[in-house]
Order: structure tokens, then sequence, then C-alpha cells
């Protein structure tokens, strides 16, 4: 890739120019066109350097970015391109390049619910016709979780320009435990996305307590004329640095959380840590298990991933850790055991 968009603008008007085969270039004229086109593109208005363009035509002979353009000088003076049918827009894609081109594609494509990167979506689709015509059509080799017509992804992009513009909202809001709505006059400052689920952050307008609503328990959004109010003690670049999920207030504080696991799920935990404060406390050689800390705020969906690992881990602190996994373990073993009851009468 070219160093910047500078350069990419250069090298195109230069491309550009020596195409035009009814005119004869000189070095100068393509310092001027190239000062013109970054004028007219980008507003630079000092120029552009002889060096510059020099280097620059040395760099589109040479396969330092693929072109390998057959630029020659005659005449002692002028420039072209021996090849007249050659263009550096019309370079076929290397197999490389189309699969870093597929993977950024399907990455793009995660991007749809907004409504923001519709222009971008029309970009994709024609890359993806680029691609189409470049080479033979392949399966996708990279997969993303995702739930079509997710309930709530409807409010994405008004919420997304509602905390653009710190507008304060009225949000309608029924939790699946409540028989009717709440009123919640929230101050949005953050949206994420957790397991296929999107949640809006923000602050009471009252008293800047904060919440996170799920988007798709959310019956109604409106504006509202309340003064929007910033959380000082709200940072959503490091809020999220020490839990797991999105179940966290401001006055939350982490943890350190040890646990034992057996040598298959300590095989799988090394290579992906649980939470990045991970570390390995002891390690026993002869079964292979390992004892691990993380250091999290204690919340539903820390519970939640350990209990995913089923009888490959165990809690060993804090002791009120321990004994809340340990409850609601065994009463999924009394599910099952009053299953096999019912089986065993059959």
């Amino acid at each position: 890739m070219p160093a910047n968009k500078n350069a990419l603008i250069r090298y195109k008007t230069i491309d550009k120019c020596l195409r035009n085969h009814y005119r004869r270039w000189t070095l100068e004229d393509l310092v001027d066109a190239c000062s013109d086109a970054l004028y007219e593109m980008e507003g630079i208005d000092k120029g552009v350097s002889v060096r510059t363009i020099q280097s620059d035509i040395q760099t589109m002979r040479s396969d330092k970015l693929g072109y390998n353009a057959p630029i020659e000088v005659y005449d002692h003076k002028y420039y072209r391109y021996t090849d007249e049918e050659y263009s550096i827009m019309d370079m076929p894609l290397s197999e490389n390049d189309c699969n870093v081109l597929q993977e950024a594609i399907d990455m793009l494509r995660q991007l749809e619910g907004f409504e923001q990167f519709a222009e971008i979506a029309d970009v994709v689709g024609r890359l993806q016709d680029k691609l189409s015509i470049t080479r033979n059509n392949r399966k996708p080799i990279i997969h993303f979780d995702s739930v079509p017509n997710l309930k709530g992804i409807r409010l994405l992009t008004p919420l997304y320009n509602y905390i653009v513009q710190k507008q304060t909202l009225r949000i309608m809001y029924q939790s699946f435990s409540a028989r009717q709505p709440v009123e919640y006059i929230l101050c949005p400052y953050l949206l994420k996305e957790f397991r296929n689920r999107w949640f809006i952050f923000g602050s009471k307008a009252s008293n800047l307590q904060l919440y996170n609503l799920a988007l798709d328990r959310i019956v109604s959004v409106e504006p509202i004329e309340i003064p929007f109010r910033e959380n000082p003690n709200f940072d959503s670049e490091h809020f999220f640095d020490d839990v797991l999920g999105v179940s966290k207030n401001i006055n939350n504080t982490p943890r350190r959380i040890v646990f034992w696991a057996n040598e298959e799920q300590s095989n799988y935990i090394r290579t992906k840590p649980i939470h990045p404060s991970q570390q390995i406390i002891k390690e026993d050689p002869e079964d292979g298990s390992c004892t691990f800390s993380i250091e999290v705020v204690i919340n539903f969906e820390m519970y939640s991933i350990f209990m995913s690992y089923g009888p490959g881990v165990k809690i060993l602190q804090p002791r009120n850790v321990r004994a809340y996994m340990y409850d609601k373990l065994k009463q999924a073993m009394h599910l099952y055991e009053e299953e096999g009851k019912g089986e065993a009468k059959e």
C-alpha cells in the first residue's frame, strides 16, 4: 500500500498523464499536474518538489507496490509508457490481494446494522463484484456470529446519532421480569455489543446514576428537552477493562478470582485467557492441572463463563464466589436427579 493518501493521488495523476499519448510530458509537467491534483482534492497549496516526483516514478517502475510500470525517458526529456495499454489502474489482483480483500469485505459486512455505513455497504458490494470478476467464487473462510433481524437492531442508528449529538432521551424500557415499561430519562454515552446483544450505557439525568439497557427490551425512544449531562466517572475507553460482559456499576471494584482447571481446560484457558489480567499461579506436572487468577468485577456474566466449563474448573477464592457456584451447580444437579427418577419410573 502507498505510504499515504497524497502519494496515491500523485501515482494516479502521473498514471493519468502518461496514458495521454497526445501530449509530451516533461518532469516539470508532471510536477505541475500533481500539484494541481493535490490542491483540487486535498486543498494542499504548497506544491510538489521535483525530487518527490522523481521518487514516485522510481517507485512506480519498481515492484515495491507491484506496479512495475514501463516508464521510459525519450528524447532526453519526456516521459511515457512503453506499453500504450498499460495503467496502474488495470493491474490484476494477486491471489494474496484477493484473500486479504475478501477478509476485509467479510468484516465490513458486520457493520450493516448502522445506516451510517450505507455508503460503505455500497463500496463493499462493488468490491465484491470486482473480486467475482477477478477470481473464481469461493465459499467464505471467515464467519462471524450474527443474529439476523435481531430485535432492537433498528435502534442502533438513532441511538448512535443521539450519542453524537449529546441528546438527552426519554426511554420506555421493559425488562424480562417487568409487567409494564419503566421510564428512563437518560443521557446516553456508549453502545456496546456482547454475545449478539446490543446495550446502551448512559446516566440518569437527575442524579447521574449509570444504567445499561438492552436494546431488545426498549419499547420507545424520543429526544427530550432536558440538558445533557456528562458523567465524569464514566470513562468509555477503560470502563470495561476489568469486567467480563456488560454488567458493571461505576462504584464496582475488581476482585481477585482464583480458580483451578483440569488438564483439558487448562490447555484451552492458557491459549484463550478468560480475561487479560489472567495469570498462572501454579502448575501441577503430575495431572497437568493449573491454578489461575484473574482480577474482574463479579457479575452474572462472570458466573456464566465459569459455569460453561462444567466439571473442568473450580473456583477457589473468594469464598462467597465459591459458595455461589456451589449452590447454583447443586441446583442444576438436582434438576438432573429429578429427571433421572422420572425416567426410572417409566
